[in-house]
């Protein structure tokens, strides 16, 4: 006896083999089916109709979130762009309430999110440059410290920066950047290596008692920048006190204050900030200079922690120079994530 071929209806009337479509569309039934003629659905979901509107006004005011209990404004604004991952959980709640009060809700965090990062998903990388900086924060405890600046080296970047370096390896990375790097300087616990001349190198004082920032001019094909490498301090979040970041605070706006006293116009600073570009905290710094991974990066940028980043703390800054492109480089031996950037210095000049 021939056996039977199993098919389903089409939506002609005939049969045929059951189609992928076929089967979203049931899916969507099961999904939506029983929403119309039901009165409910406007009164069902009014908590996570609430839920909804109170996300999308933290993101939205989240600058007047006060910081005098455990900045609690700073520690928001630090993992800000993940709070826009709470829209999902709240589209799924209003879905199996079959809520559509919750569901129009929604609208006002989608809309906030996409206005403040929206624009971080599209790729405004550019060609050209002539200039290739990085930096990286190499980790005190690095294991591996000459392949982390041979890492850092192959980028091509014609100047780095390396933070948090101690003075027992600083021989390490300056034997093995020294092939690719004909100039630097280790100033305390930072370095800045140059394949062009540096001059008026000093260490800048961000109040700590010992140093973790510098400057030097470098002399570049097409004239002097101004480099700026910085390590501000650690913050912390402790159950009690909270974000701690009153020493890191304090730093940025000594930096901030160094760098707008800066004589020379074109302005470079690298390092390691410990706070993302929404931090208000430090508006000392990042009112006077641009991020070259928001003008010309592709994506968040991520830096930290290496394993899964979930902030750019680490950044690469410009004044009076213009930022083409802007990328992460892969991980080292290091619990922060190498950035570098590549920069115009036609403008400015």
């Amino acid at each position: 006896m021939a056996q039977q071929a199993y098919v389903t209806e089409t939506g002609n009337g005939g049969s045929g083999p059951e189609r992928r479509g076929d089967r979203f569309r049931r899916l969507l039934n099961r999904l939506f089916s029983g929403w119309r003629g039901d009165p409910r659905i406007w009164r069902r979901g009014i908590v996570t109709a609430a839920l909804a509107v109170l996300l999308g006004l933290v993101m939205l005011l989240h600058a007047q979130i006060p910081n005098r209990v455990g900045n609690l404004g700073s520690l928001t604004e630090t993992f800000l762009p993940w709070l826009g991952l709470l829209v999902p959980v709240l589209l799924l709640i209003a879905l199996v309430r079959r809520s559509a009060t919750a569901l129009i809700a929604l609208v006002v965090p989608v809309a906030v999110w996409l206005n403040l990062f929206g624009g971080l998903l599209t790729d405004r990388t550019g060609g050209g440059g002539d200039l290739t900086v990085a930096t990286h924060n190499v980790n005190a405890d690095n294991p591996d410290p000459a392949g982390t600046a041979r890492d850092v080296a192959a980028s091509g970047a014609d100047v780095v920066a390396l933070e948090e370096l101690k003075a027992s390896v600083v021989p390490v990375y300056e034997r093995a950047l020294a092939p690719t790097y004909r100039y630097h300087s280790v100033q305390g616990t930072v370095g800045l290596w140059s394949k062009y001349p540096m001059t008026g190198i000093r260490a800048v004082d961000i109040k700590l008692g010992w140093t973790r920032a510098m400057r030097a001019a470098v002399d570049t094909p097409k004239g002097q920048v101004a480099f700026y490498v910085a390590h501000l301090p650690s913050v912390r979040v402790k159950l009690k006190a909270g974000f701690t970041a009153r020493q890191r605070d304090t730093s940025a706006d000594a930096l901030g204050e160094a760098i707008a006293g800066e004589p020379l116009k074109r302005k470079v600073l690298l390092g390691d900030l410990n706070g993302t570009m929404n931090d208000r905290s430090l508006n000392g710094v990042t009112a006077q200079m641009r991020s070259t991974q928001g003008a010309a990066g592709s994506g968040f940028g991520f830096s930290w922690p290496a394993s899964f980043p979930m902030a750019r703390i680490d950044q690469i800054m410009v004044q009076g120079v213009e930022p083409v492109t802007s990328w992460t480089l892969p991980a080292t031996g290091s619990d922060h994530l190498p950035i570098a950037a590549r920069v115009s210095l036609d403008t400015g000049s």
